[in-house]
């Protein structure tokens, strides 16, 4: 243990970086190389790592964004990649990473959050974070004839579209007034990169990037990034199809006249947040899924 060093905002540290996507990728099945070497990996992302023989062996790393909240602004920080080299762990590693990040953050920002899997719910109240319950937003919808739907589908390979697309969502205006976040980007392109690839469209004529797909009668909502106010109901008719019944909003939605509905959302993690500042944390929100590390 007295061999162990703490290392932090390593990036461009090629050793500690790659020995970083290493374990992500043995913990999680994921990588960052590919994001570091894209230029996504910016400032607003800071692992807080423990190292032994230069090899990332414990890790806590901190996004730092803003919440949306009706309509106001509030500084953020989701805490992810919260991880252990099987070789370490029961040795406390991950509780002093903790005590690392509220020692550093807590003055800075009015939220700290995570989602983290339900065979760890007993961890992070320990450190004043409480569960809130998320809830799915979905509205019955059909159209009645084919549409021209002049949708582009993008590449994330692609430089220029990759570059597009960064661009974009870099000027986006939040998804929702009512609950979203902002300087967000990053997470966005990690999705994009990583989970999303072959889902992002670009409509000219309302000038948005959509990122969606159909399942079966229900067409899934991931984000739609604009610059500007927007119209729902044209871009739900050209991004749906004659088989669609339904929609579902993995964001919070806030567009009028429509007859949106909510249930309690039961995902596979559970959303823990610690408030600052006598803050208070909405109820009846879905985080965006595009913003969740």
């Amino acid at each position: 243990m007295s061999r162990l060093r703490f290392e932090k905002d390593y990036k461009h540290n090629d050793t500690f970086r790659k020995s970083y996507s290493e374990l992500s990728h043995l913990i999680f099945g994921i990588e960052f190389e590919e994001y570091y070497q894209k230029g996504f990996w910016s400032d607003r992302y800071v692992p807080f790592s423990y190292v032994y023989q230069d090899e990332v062996i414990a890790n806590v790393s901190v996004n730092l964004l803003d919440f949306v909240i009706q309509g106001n602004k509030k500084k953020a920080l989701q805490i992810g990649t919260v991880m252990t080299h099987p070789d370490f762990q029961k040795r406390g590693l991950s509780t002093k990473l903790m005590n690392k990040v509220l020692a550093e953050y807590s003055d800075a920002c009015d939220f700290m959050y995570l989602f983290a899997n339900k065979d760890v719910l007993d961890f992070y109240p320990k450190f004043g974070f409480e569960t809130f319950n998320e809830h799915i937003f979905y509205m019955n919808f059909a159209v009645n004839k084919k549409q021209n739907r002049n949708l582009r589908k993008l590449n994330i390979a692609n430089l220029k579209d990759k570059n597009f697309i960064y661009e974009f969502v870099s000027n986006r205006i939040p998804v929702s007034e009512t609950f979203s976040t902002f300087n967000s980007e990053g997470i966005f392109m990690f999705y994009s990169l990583n989970v999303f690839p072959q889902n992002i469209y670009y409509l000219a004529e309302e000038d948005v990037i959509v990122v969606f797909e159909q399942e079966q009668k229900t067409l899934h909502l991931y984000d739609i990034v604009s610059k500007k106010e927007i119209e729902i109901e044209p871009i739900l008719t050209k991004i749906s199809d004659l088989s669609t019944e339904k929609v579902i909003f993995h964001y919070t939605p806030a567009y009028k006249n429509l007859q949106i509905e909510s249930k309690p959302f039961i995902g596979n993690e559970v959303l823990f947040v610690k408030t600052f500042r006598n803050n208070s944390f909405p109820l009846y929100i879905k985080h965006p899924l595009m913003s969740q590390a």
